[in-house]
């Protein structure tokens, strides 16, 4: 079972950009959705957990590369605790631009 530390690591897992990785080059919005994946199926409790998420993603990845990605998903997770990372600032303007989509938007909605 993944534990909240483990929570926190897959969601910052989806910001990181698709060429980290290491030797076997990027990943791809794909892998990273199996890597997570992964992660809640193989805890750290597990005995080669690092051969049995590889095999998990159909061995697109080696053992090592997915060792690797996942001690660049700690970093990052401890980059983003500790402040290090800033939050991205957004110009009201880009929200007034969108407000007149809205109205499009709206008819494809299914409405209960």
């Amino acid at each position: 079972m993944a534990s909240a530390a483990g929570s926190k690591q897959q969601q910052a897992m989806m910001s990181l950009p698709s060429s980290r990785g290491g030797g076997g080059g990027g990943w791809t919005q794909r892998q990273n959705k199996q890597f997570e994946c992964a992660l809640a199926v193989y805890d750290k409790e597990t005995p080669d957990r690092w051969h049995n998420i590889a095999r998990y993603m159909g061995g697109a990845k080696s053992a090592d590369e997915v060792r690797r990605h996942f001690d660049h998903l700690v970093e990052d997770v401890a980059r983003i605790e500790s402040g290090r990372v800033p939050f991205p600032r957004y110009s009201s303007s880009s929200s007034s631009s969108r407000g007149a989509d809205d109205g499009n938007r709206s008819r494809y909605l299914k409405y209960q």
